[in-house]
């Protein structure tokens, strides 16, 4: 087995409350963390740049990925897959 190559994407995505209740400084601290992983080449941003309060006690993470609304932290009008 070989590690995983290569960064994914740079883009960073959150239930829309959340986004919406994060302060501008938290919202750069998990985009440049992403940005950062990504341009070397890394596959996930660093553990210390995890967000907490996202999901509600209780839900599946199924329930999590299907019923939220996801918007990309860094532009919150654009939903999570728009370019």
């Amino acid at each position: 087995m070989s590690k995983v190559k290569g960064g994914g994407t740079k883009k960073v995505c959150l239930p829309a409350s959340k986004v919406r209740s994060m302060s501008q400084a938290e919202r750069n601290k998990v985009v440049n963390a992403k940005r950062s992983a990504a341009s070397q080449g890394k596959y996930k941003r660093s553990s210390s740049s995890n967000v907490k309060g996202a999901r509600k006690k209780g839900a599946t993470l199924r329930d999590w990925f299907n019923k939220e609304d996801w918007r990309q932290v860094n532009n919150p009008s654009k939903k999570c897959g728009e370019k």
